[in-house]
């Protein structure tokens, strides 16, 4: 049976690590060539030579979604390796909390960057080579479907106390999924959003001790309390934290064939609950 995603080219920010690089591996065990983005090198090259020696097709593109120059490097990385550009996941993200009389202008800006202005850019650096790809297949009397799913959070649907900046960028990603659903469906572009609940990543992992993640520079708390986040998962219907593979499944559903009529929604990814 030939893989659903068989010769897709798919950008996935934040794909050396935790989410990312699940939804890397599931979209490329499906047969999609993926470029794969992380900070840092290695992890990024770690998730390619992975895909690799299980028989697919990735290459690395490091680096911070957020700089001014990365959405066209980006970009060009999938048109220039693999000649096409089909699905576009918006997955890079962290947290960085505070509640807001105690919130820094660097902390709100650093969220918004990463979280909404990183793949806004992403997102109009594709739009004319994806308009060029669409114009052409028309001409040709062939229809291709291409996919984005954007990443946000029960956070951005619901607010979390602490997580102003952080559930204001999550909030915005689905503004600019429904918009772009009306404006690139004339280009058969499916536009969705997949709101994650809680998953277990390194960032959320339980941890006794305080704990840092140097994420561009910054020393940024990462881990919960295991009494919070036994507390936490008790309010979770399925009673337990998502896996990465899991949160992969979900995106991996909105790039399948099965849903080329399914644009302008967002997916709740969060084991039933509903808000925070």
């Amino acid at each position: 049976m030939t893989p659903k995603l068989d010769g897709k080219v798919a950008l996935i920010t934040g794909s050396g690590r935790g989410i990312g690089r699940a939804i890397a591996l599931k979209l490329a065990s499906e047969g999609a060539r993926i470029v794969v983005n992380d900070l840092d090198a290695q992890p990024a090259e770690e998730t390619v030579q992975e895909i690799r020696a299980a028989g697919g097709h990735a290459v690395a593109c490091t680096g911070s979604v957020a700089a001014p120059d990365f959405a066209e490097r980006f970009v060009g990385t999938a048109v220039s390796e693999f000649k096409g550009l089909d699905i576009i996941v918006n997955n890079a993200g962290y947290t960085w909390d505070s509640v807001v009389q105690k919130m820094t202008d660097e902390q709100w800006y650093a969220m918004i960057d990463v979280h909404l202005t990183a793949p806004f850019r992403i997102l109009r650096a594709a739009q004319p080579v994806i308009r060029a790809l669409s114009k052409a297949e028309t001409e040709a009397g062939r229809r291709v479907v291409r996919k984005v799913v954007n990443i946000s959070s029960v956070a951005g649907l619901f607010g979390n106390a602490g997580q102003a900046n952080y559930a204001a960028g999550k909030a915005g990603i689905v503004g600019l999924t429904q918009t772009l659903a009306k404006e690139w469906g004339r280009m058969n572009v499916t536009v969705n959003c997949v709101a994650f609940g809680f998953i277990r990543t390194r960032l959320t992992a339980s941890t006794a001790e305080a704990s840092t993640a140097n994420i561009e520079g910054r020393e940024i708390k990462v881990g919960i309390n295991p009494g919070l986040l036994a507390m936490m998962e008790q309010s979770i219907p399925l009673g337990r934290g998502g896996t990465p593979e899991e949160a992969a499944g979900a995106v991996y559903l909105l790039c399948a064939p099965e849903s080329d009529y399914v644009s302008g929604q967002t997916l709740m990814c969060s084991g039933g609950l509903t808000g925070i």
